[in-house]
């Protein structure tokens, strides 16, 4: 059976209008039945919880302390979407963000939308809601494809698909976690952009990936600019690393055996340096003799 892709959005979970309990045929005084998928309806925020290990961890003060003045002044517009635990209570699938804010705003009721959904699904959900909000930041994103590379079993391309995405744009994601925490740590505050981390990724050496995304951070610059300094950082380390020509070999030789100890040239072109080894202060008394007679 294929799998129905859950990036279109998700306006087809929301009914248009509150679910209405007046029409249902009950004995008077009888208590209401419990709600269920696809019930809309004002729900105590107190039975609201929110769901373990969904994609999004962070969430930016000042956007949240505006969301929390909007729903003071018109309340809260769009329900959460839930579903219900063991306990008969709910847990969130969709609106973590507008829950903490109705907190914040003291409200005692919050519009929810009763969704159907297992533990994966709604984890998908989860993620489809903040992937169109744009409110994962990039280490969210990719940590998020990769939960569902490793607990689902998906594929890049069936990723893909769920959530809408290129494959090329889940991939690309899914690299930024070869980067070092401290360049992850950046991603999140907001510091570089995701271009900016796959650019660092062309450096080998997390040493030289800090060095450089210190550049990048202190000077601001464009992630075409932080492209150009990766680029000068590896032509710069390539001369340390590459081995001596023919001529530079047979020169190290030459000189090894006129001083009688290991010599090493560095360099290339009309530049470079020479290393002389020495074992002791007696066979360095008899080097400054010969190159200082």
């Amino acid at each position: 059976m294929s799998r129905k892709a859950l990036g279109r959005g998700l306006s087809a979970l929301i009914p248009s209008e509150p679910k209405s309990k007046a029409s249902t045929n009950l004995e008077p005084g009888a208590p209401p039945p419990p709600p269920s998928a696809g019930d809309y309806f004002l729900c105590p925020i107190e039975r609201v919880h929110p769901q373990k290990g969904q994609p999004r961890r962070f969430f930016d003060e000042q956007r949240l302390e505006e969301l929390v003045q909007s729903i003071r002044e018109q309340g809260l517009v769009q329900p959460l979407i839930v579903r219900t635990d063991r306990n008969g209570d709910f847990t969130l699938i969709a609106g973590e963000r507008r829950w903490r804010a109705a907190q914040r705003a003291a409200l005692h009721e919050v519009p929810v939308v009763i969704r159907d959904a297992n533990d994966q699904e709604a984890f998908e959900l989860a993620l489809v809601e903040n992937l169109q909000r744009e409110d994962l930041n990039p280490v969210e994103e990719a940590e998020a494809f990769q939960r569902l590379i490793d607990d689902v079993g998906y594929t890049q391309d069936e990723v893909a698909a769920r959530v809408g995405r290129d494959r090329s744009t889940v991939a690309n994601s899914l690299r930024l976690l070869k980067l070092p925490e401290v360049a992850q740590r950046a991603l999140i505050a907001g510091l570089i952009s995701s271009g900016h981390g796959r650019a660092l990724l062309a450096l080998d050496k997390p040493r030289q990936i800090q060095r450089v995304l210190k550049q990048v951070v202190d000077k601001r610059l464009s992630v075409r600019e932080a492209e150009s300094l990766v680029r000068k950082q590896r032509a710069d380390a390539k001369p340390a690393n590459a081995a001596p020509s023919a001529n530079m070999q047979d020169l190290q030789e030459r000189l090894s055996r006129g001083l009688q100890t290991r010599v090493r040239l560095h360099g290339s072109g009309e530049r470079g340096r020479i290393e002389i080894r020495y074992g002791s202060l007696d066979e360095l008394d008899r080097l400054l003799e010969v190159l200082l007679p």
